[in-house]
């Protein structure tokens, strides 16, 4: 009888615990070409958390309609943005996974840090496998989303989980769920600000634009609504800024029924049409700019406003890889990582490990 278990790396009784995180955003296509997008876009749109849509009424529509339309829009878009060094989401991420591993060192910890897209590549299951494969037995699953939604957040966890029905000798695992109102994150995205405005100083309106989801989401309890909400609060409250001096709002509306409002777009119209004349959008919920920052807000949002009468449109940049935001990540990491051995031990305790577990019987 074959076994449903994936062959695993060679374990040694008494080998040294050693940590792992992984960060988990959520993915990018390879190349800013409609056949990547069809891929990455069959994926996105296929997980049951993304479109709550029975399958036998979705996938018709999916494979007969969007899939056959949308990834050659969507390539386009993504050619405005794309680097020499691939798509920005994935160049942020990888470089916020090498800087918290840095970070963390000189903090004194011995950590594997390695990321992962939830759809794309790499793979939340083949750094499992890599993080496995070097050893590592605790691993924390640490979210590139502030703010937890079932959309996001919840996948993450569903794709840990799927691995892990094949694996024989799973790690402890730990998760992150959210951090929207972590100081650290806080002071970090105000830092931002900050930095801006002292360049280019303040706007009539500061704009906080979130990823929207669909509004029965906030019926059904997903918090995400209410912390998207207190992110924006704690961070004009840390701003100074008074309630008419900024506006929350939610972008990347998809298909026809109600999503999370207001939306970003008509409210920048609005706000054109109202004799505002400078605003500055922030997008607080992405860590690391991507697709709907750079061109959605920055392009696409920047083209409304202006149209319909405003003068001056500004938008600031995602976290990226800011010292502050490294500084808040590792923090963050470190807390989650509380009680967990994050030193490999000496060459001596080592031996002296192997020399206990012969001694019970173990074998070598």
């Amino acid at each position: 009888m074959r076994s449903k278990f994936a062959p695993e790396p060679a374990f040694r009784h008494g080998q040294p615990a050693r940590t792992g995180v992984l960060l988990c955003n959520l993915g990018t296509p390879e190349a800013p070409t409609a056949p990547a997008l069809r891929r990455y876009l069959g994926q996105f749109l296929s997980d049951h958390r993304v479109v709550e849509i029975p399958a036998l009424l979705w996938k018709p529509i999916l494979h007969g309609i969007i899939l056959r339309v949308r990834p050659a829009k969507s390539a386009a878009k993504y050619a405005t943005v794309w680097t020499p060094d691939g798509s920005p989401l994935k160049v942020w991420t990888d470089k916020q996974a090498k800087l918290l591993q840095g970070w963390l060192g000189e903090a004194g910890h011995q950590v594997r840090v390695r990321y992962a897209m939830r759809y794309g590549n790499p793979s939340i299951a083949s750094q499992l496998d890599a993080l496995k494969a070097e050893g590592v037995t605790r691993i924390l699953i640490l979210s590139a989303y502030p703010q937890y939604s079932g959309t996001t957040t919840a996948s993450v966890f569903d794709d840990v989980a799927d691995w892990g029905k094949r694996q024989r000798h799973l790690p402890e695992l730990r998760f992150v769920n959210h951090y929207h109102d972590d100081p650290g994150y806080i002071e970090a995205l105000a830092r931002r600000v900050e930095a801006h405005w002292r360049e280019h100083g303040q706007p009539d309106q500061l704009v906080m634009s979130f990823h929207g989801v669909p509004a029965r989401t906030l019926q059904l309890g997903d918090p995400y609504h209410c912390e998207c909400y207190k992110t924006g609060r704690l961070l004009a409250e840390r701003l100074g800024l008074r309630p008419d001096r900024y506006k929350i709002t939610f972008q990347s509306r998809f298909g026809k029924a109600k999503w999370l409002e207001p939306y970003t777009e008509p409210s920048l119209i609005a706000l054109a049409q109202a004799g505002t004349r400078r605003v500055d959008v922030i997008c607080p919920g992405f860590t690391s700019d991507c697709l709907e920052t750079l061109e959605e807000i920055s392009q696409e949002a920047r083209e409304a406003f202006l149209h319909a009468g405003g003068q001056d449109f500004h938008y600031i940049a995602c976290l990226n890889d800011s010292p502050a935001w490294i500084d808040a990540l590792s923090q963050l990491t470190q807390r989650h990582l509380g009680g967990w051995p994050t030193q490999i031990a000496s060459a001596e305790q080592q031996q002296a490990d192997r020399d206990r577990a012969l001694a019970l019987g173990a074998p070598n």
